[in-house]
């Protein structure tokens, strides 16, 4: 009998655990669509108006990196309250601006809509790969944390120099790194998810956005060098 009361217990235990993860990932789920459409606006904010057009080489860099840690900080310290949705999408309204830049560019180009539905669409099939891989992978993958910080920090110090050196082959180079490094960030963090690593919903949006931002942000920069026409 004790045994019977037992097992019950071990059931019902999994099967809060269970739905505590399933809770998490919808709702990282819905707040990553959710996150989009700030995205969207300020891009679209950021062409129409060319605000972000005189952001170049090193004032660029201050800006981007200065608001988005200064975001992320925010992101950080109100997670658990009401204010951290609010404070999310006010970020990746920034992204957005920050965004406006290269998609201006890309729109320079004759097909230039056509690249940016492609980077979309190519982002939309990476991050469809690797939610099913992350359901499916039964291994423990939190050992790749540590290796995948290391190459988004060699990333970004690349990213850095190459915006005084200016190298097409250098940019075209970090492009394909991020889109490798941040595809597989992707599974590790929807792994996080699935295995119960990551509990706050908000925490893991940001963590997937970023993903997200980077790989299309790359696949769009490596569409505008090799599949851009000119008028």
């Amino acid at each position: 009998m004790t045994d019977n009361v037992q097992s019950i217990d071990r059931s019902y235990g999994l099967g809060s655990v269970t739905e505590q993860r399933n809770k998490v990932l919808r709702n990282t789920y819905w707040l990553l669509a959710l996150s989009l459409i700030p995205t969207v606006l300020g891009a679209w904010l950021g062409v129409a108006t060319g605000m972000t057009r005189s952001l170049g080489g090193g004032l660029g860099m201050i800006v981007f990196l200065g608001g988005a840690f200064g975001f992320m900080y925010a992101i950080e310290k109100t997670k658990n309250s009401a204010m951290g949705v609010p404070v999310l999408l006010g970020f990746t309204f920034f992204m957005g601006l920050m965004l406006s830049r290269m998609i201006a560019m890309v729109l320079g180009f004759k097909n230039g809509p056509d690249l940016i539905m492609t980077a979309f669409g190519g982002t939309a099939g990476v991050f469809f790969v690797m939610a099913s891989l992350s359901s499916v992978i039964k291994r423990d993958l939190s050992g790749m944390g540590k290796w995948l910080f290391v190459g988004a920090i060699a990333l970004m110090i690349g990213g850095i120099i190459n915006i005084f050196v200016g190298s097409s082959a250098g940019m075209m180079a970090i492009s394909v790194l991020a889109i490798g490094i941040f595809s597989a960030y992707m599974l590790f963090d929807l792994k996080q998810i699935v295995d119960g690593g990551e509990t706050n919903y908000i925490s893991a949006t940001l963590a997937l956005y970023l993903d997200i931002i980077n790989v299309f942000q790359s696949l769009l920069a490596l569409l505008g060098i090799f599949g851009g026409e000119r008028d």
